[in-house]
């Protein structure tokens, strides 16, 4: 088949066109079907905040307000879809499900969740709870637990003695959560919004297996798991993370972290710029088929930079 002159002039001004995209139009992420991804930042549902996501290549929040009324909330969806912007998960964070207060918490978590679908969003961020008791450092882990209960033996190899304490409290904090949770999962499933776990140095389930194991147990699509890929480098690579929480992952929060020269401890830092090996990262999400929401938590870099640096790391094309 031929074409004119006309037609092939309009096929290369198309080319330009979408060659002239860069960077900024692959960071676009919620209308773009190419975008294995779509990319959001933390912040407020108002229309500022969103029109500066917008601006700088993002598609959707997450929004920290959790306490907001469901019809406060609708409004905040009302902002962001007239901006053609998604909130797509509410970050709920740090829960105390394993002390006195569980009943205030677990209200709590059901407000959360009421905000979310008022946003309509699908999920919310929590993290269940934390623990004070002396574990070992994050190189020492090596921990045995059963696999049906999640009850943890041990948490390092030989002697464990010096650990009773922070063995003991990682089992009470298992059956305590788990009560706490049941409780909140009927409404999450009535409200269509899944309660996605995340494990931010809380001290506890420090090790993938362990806590993918967690999260399983419930075996309810309304409890799934929120990775970090940051929060997690000094435990384990995120690699061994992906591919332990697999098809468990609904949401994912990209951070970074610079292991020290040893490999213990370390400190946070911009995304791309530590210890993360973001191609493996990449080609583990393709493995187990995420093609879903990834938010930046964190800065040090411009929001429009930010975009850029996102999709560097995390390309919109495997």
């Amino acid at each position: 088949m031929k074409l004119t002159r006309r037609e092939m002039m309009i096929g290369s001004a198309a080319t330009l066109s979408i060659a002239s995209l860069g960077i900024a139009g692959s960071a676009r992420a919620a209308d773009d079907k190419k975008d294995r991804f779509s990319r959001a930042l933390i912040g407020g549902a108002n229309a500022k905040t969103l029109e500066s996501f917008k601006a700088a290549g993002f598609s959707g929040i997450e929004t920290q307000a959790w306490s907001a009324s469901p019809e406060d909330a609708a409004k905040g969806r009302e902002i962001a879809e007239s901006l053609g912007m998604t909130i797509h998960s509410v970050m709920r964070g740090w829960a105390n499900f394993n002390t006195p207060s569980i009943e205030k918490d677990i209200e709590s978590v059901k407000t959360a969740l009421r905000a979310a679908a008022g946003y309509g969003a699908d999920a919310i961020l929590l993290v269940p709870c934390r623990t004070g008791a002396k574990g070992p450092q994050p190189w020492e882990f090596d921990i045995e637990f059963d696999e049906n209960t999640c009850e943890v033996k041990s948490v390092v190899k030989g002697d464990n003695s010096q650990y009773e304490a922070y063995i003991k409290a990682q089992n009470d904090a298992n059956d305590a959560t788990r009560k706490a949770l049941e409780q909140c999962i009927p409404l999450a499933e009535e409200l269509g919004v899944t309660i996605a776990l995340e494990n931010v140095w809380n001290n506890l389930w420090v090790k993938p297996a362990l806590f993918a194991a967690y999260v399983r147990s419930f075996k309810h699509a309304s409890v799934q798991s929120y990775y970090d890929i940051g929060n997690h480098v000094k435990y384990a690579p995120p690699v061994e993370w992906i591919k332990a929480l697999s098809d468990t992952i609904v949401k994912i929060h990209v951070k970074d972290f610079k292991l020290n020269d040893n490999g213990q401890g370390g400190r946070f830092c911009t995304i791309g710029e530590g210890s993360a090996d973001w191609p493996a990262v990449s080609k583990a999400l393709d493995a187990i088929g995420y093609r879903g929401w990834i938010t930046i938590e964190g800065g040090g870099l411009p929001k429009d930079k930010l975009a850029e640096r996102l999709a560097e790391i995390l390309p919109p094309q495997s």
